[in-house]
């Protein structure tokens, strides 16, 4: 449903929010809900595109058809395809496709995950000096998480700007140490936890407690786990 419309002519309109939509965001998600209503009628849906289905099961399907829009629409194939399930409110399964270089990510809970059907792993970071963190835009954050972000950014080795979802199949796969985000919704971050922590991350929120349906949309994934309480502790300092 992507592949056709990508550095092609699209339409494009721009949402209430201002973000940029596609006739292929919509086009890829009516067809993951087609497919999930056929196979999975009790199970509840969240697009981003679409109104929420209700379902009866506990389990819901949170879709994001192309995580990385204006990546997508200036031709930068690091957008990617986000599919999570939840059971209660919490991540179980999810996937990052890029459609355009053919690479996947599969993350269930309690399995390994899957990058292209062989074994992802995260690598260890002994010191926050050696990380390599990425973050989408600086513009994301107020200017309280910005000067938070800053005390980060300024113990690490490198920070590199922009890459969405991709990012976090790079933690999975141990080429990046470190995302921290904010602003983020459900559908925007639900299917990288399994991702991450099946490959021997971390994901957490800001204050370090598990992501789930109703967290504030303020991210940290770290591919060494023994780096997140020193995260939390530099994250704190709000204003300070």
């Amino acid at each position: 449903a992507i592949r056709p419309y990508f550095r092609s002519e699209y339409g494009l309109e721009a949402k209430a929010d201002s973000s940029p939509v596609t006739l292929a965001d919509k086009a890829a998600e009516a067809a993951m809900r087609r497919i999930l209503i056929a196979e999975r009628p009790m199970d509840g849906i969240v697009g981003e595109e679409e109104e929420e289905r209700a379902g009866s099961s506990g389990r819901t399907w949170v879709l994001d058809p192309i995580d990385g829009t204006r990546s997508f629409i200036v031709g930068r194939p690091i957008f990617g395809t986000l599919i999570a399930l939840l059971e209660d409110g919490w991540p179980v399964l999810g996937v990052i496709d890029q459609p355009i270089i053919a690479e996947r990510w599969l993350g269930v809970t309690g399995r390994t995950t899957l990058f292209n059907g062989q074994p992802a792993a995260a690598r260890p970071c002994r010191e926050l000096s050696q990380a390599l963190l990425a973050t989408t835009s600086p513009a994301l954050f107020t200017d309280g998480q910005l000067h938070a972000f800053e005390h980060v950014d300024a113990a690490v080795m490198s920070t590199v700007l922009g890459g969405d979802c991709y990012n976090y199949g790079l933690v999975a796969s141990g080429h990046l140490d470190l995302v921290i985000e904010a602003g983020l919704k459900l559908h925007d971050f639900a299917a990288l936890v399994p991702v991450v922590e099946g490959a021997g991350g971390r994901m957490c929120d800001w204050a370090g407690d598990p992501l789930h349906a109703g967290s504030n949309g303020e991210v940290i994934a770290a591919g060494d786990p023994a780096r997140i309480e020193e995260i939390v502790e530099a994250l704190a300092c709000r204003g300070h």
